[in-house]
């Protein structure tokens, strides 16, 4: 296949929180590339999911959910990481709630006016809206809000239409070779992947604030004789009263928690792993740069 034949480049995904891109980023991928939960603000940073098939190669920008420019350095880096993925970009994929427009979408959806990239609107979770013709007036009022090049509703968790999807976005891809090497699914390494599993599951096991309070350093990997993969892992939280939450009574809530990520890992990863994971407390973390930068972020004072 010569280059011209071969289309390739890079598709900044955005939209406000708990939208789906997640989700939507890993059906696409077909891997688990970002971590899901419930919880809007699971994704913290930007990172790349690629697609490789005969043909063409789509190098998804999974990006955090766009919040207001007030709150925590951590939701201003989080930002950052979203107008930072739409100067690479080819395209942008903008992702909306089947059913529901917000002034998150809105302030997401004049990002993408001001980057002049061509962009496609993904209204994801169709399965939630029943009888399907319900659909029908949002996407006449979706279409009447911007010039979008399509609009294509999917469900991500069917899924539904992702095929359709790939290949409106493969119309707006430069004719190149691709970007990345066969094989690779993501730009992020084992550390970063084995924190996102530990995030994840105490995203996913505990309530109210505390999930939002924590991040994870992973301060040791190494493997032992029995090819085991040994990880040792901090839990940061803002508070005091957050560390006894996360530790919970004899320590049986950091047990549970250190199980469900140990059992991720190792189907992850198809080797045995061994976690093990202490909670400190450190005050502000996520106002700190220092703090953050420790944490693999891109932060600045």
């Amino acid at each position: 296949m010569t280059k011209a034949d071969h289309r390739s480049g890079f598709v900044a995904v955005i939209g406000r929180p708990n939208v789906g891109k997640s989700t939507l980023v890993n059906a696409l991928v077909g891997h688990k590339i970002s971590i899901v939960t419930s919880k809007p603000n699971t994704t913290r940073h930007a990172i790349l999911g690629v697609l490789t098939e005969a043909g063409y190669q789509l190098v998804f920008i999974d990006t955090p959910g766009l919040e207001s420019a007030s709150g925590r350095l951590l939701n201003r880096v989080m930002n950052r990481a979203v107008v930072g993925s739409l100067e690479s970009a080819d395209v942008v994929l903008l992702v909306v709630e089947a059913g529901t427009w917000k002034q998150g979408d809105d302030r997401a959806l004049q990002l993408v006016g001001k980057s002049g990239l061509p962009c496609i609107l993904a209204v994801n979770k169709i399965d939630r809206v029943k009888p399907r013709d319900r659909m029908l007036p949002f996407l006449e009022e979706a279409a009447g809000r911007s010039d979008f090049n399509e609009i294509v509703p999917v469900s991500a968790t069917l899924p539904e239409n992702l095929d359709t999807l790939k290949m409106q976005l493969l119309d707006h891809l430069p004719a190149q070779e691709a970007l990345y090497d066969e094989g690779i699914a993501t730009d992020r390494g084992l550390r970063f992947r084995a924190a996102e599993i530990l995030r994840e599951k105490l995203m996913q096991m505990l309530h109210e604030e505390v999930p939002y309070g924590v991040g994870v350093e992973i301060e040791g990997m190494e493997e032992d004789k029995r090819g085991r993969l040994l990880i040792n892992a901090t839990i940061w939280v803002d508070r005091e009263s957050h560390k006894g939450i996360v530790v919970g009574k004899g320590g049986q809530q950091i047990k549970s928690i250190g199980q469900a990520a140990r059992l991720d890992l190792q189907e992850t990863l198809g080797r045995p792993v061994h976690l093990e994971s202490h909670v400190r407390v450190k005050r502000n973390w996520a106002d700190n740069a220092q703090s953050l930068r420790q944490l693999g972020y891109d932060a600045e004072q």
